[in-house]
C-alpha cells in the first residue's frame, strides 16, 4: 500500500511538473507579447490624443461657421424687411395707377377719333407737320394752355394725354 501511495504521489508530481512547464511557456509568450502590448497602448494613447485635438478643431470650425451663418441670417433679415417695404410701396403705386387708368377709360372712350392721314397725300416726311407724322401724338399746346413748358411745344403720346386727363379729373 505504501507503494501505491508513492506511485500516486509520483503521478501527481508528474502532472504538476507537466502543468508547470505549460505555464512557463505561456508566461514566456506573455513576456514577449507584453512589449507589443505596451507599443499598442502607446499607439492607442497617441490616436486618442489626435482624435481629441481633431474634435477640438472641428468644434472650433463649427462655431465659426455658426457665427458666419448667424451674420448672414441677420443680413438676410434686413434685406427681407427692405424687400417687403418695396413690395408694399409697389403695390400702393400699382393700386393708384390702376385707379387712374380706370378713371381715364371713360375719358378715352369719349374723346373724338383723330382723322387718319389721306393716302393720296405724298408730302415728304421732312416737310410734313409733326401731328401728321405721328397721328397718336399732338403738340402740348393743343391739350391745355397750362400744361406746356416754357421750352416750346412738345409732342405727347396718347398714353400721356390720357394720364394727364385722369390726373386733372382726380384733382
Amino acid at each position: 500500500m505504501e507503494w501505491l501511495l508513492e506511485i500516486a504521489l509520483v503521478a501527481l508530481l508528474a502532472a504538476t511538473l507537466f502543468h508547470a512547464m505549460r505555464l512557463e511557456r505561456a508566461l514566456g509568450v506573455l513576456k514577449r507579447d507584453r512589449a507589443a502590448l505596451e507599443e499598442l497602448v502607446v499607439s492607442f494613447n497617441g490616436s486618442t490624443r489626435a482624435a481629441e485635438h481633431g474634435i477640438e478643431r472641428l468644434h472650433a470650425a463649427a462655431e465659426g461657421a455658426g457665427r458666419q451663418v448667424q451674420r448672414q441670417v441677420e443680413v438676410a433679415g434686413g434685406l427681407k424687411d427692405d424687400l417687403l417695404f418695396l413690395i408694399e410701396r409697389g403695390e400702393r403705386v400699382a393700386d393708384r395707377l390702376d385707379l387712374l387708368v380706370r378713371a381715364a377709360r371713360p375719358l378715352a372712350q369719349d374723346a373724338p377719333a383723330e382723322p387718319a392721314p389721306r393716302p393720296a397725300d405724298r408730302t415728304p416726311p421732312d416737310r410734313m407737320p409733326a401731328d401728321r407724322l405721328h397721328p397718336d401724338r399732338q403738340p402740348i399746346d393743343r391739350l391745355h394752355p397750362d400744361d406746356h413748358e416754357a421750352s416750346g411745344p412738345r409732342l405727347r403720346s396718347q398714353a400721356e394725354r390720357d394720364l394727364l386727363r385722369a390726373l386733372r379729373t382726380v384733382r
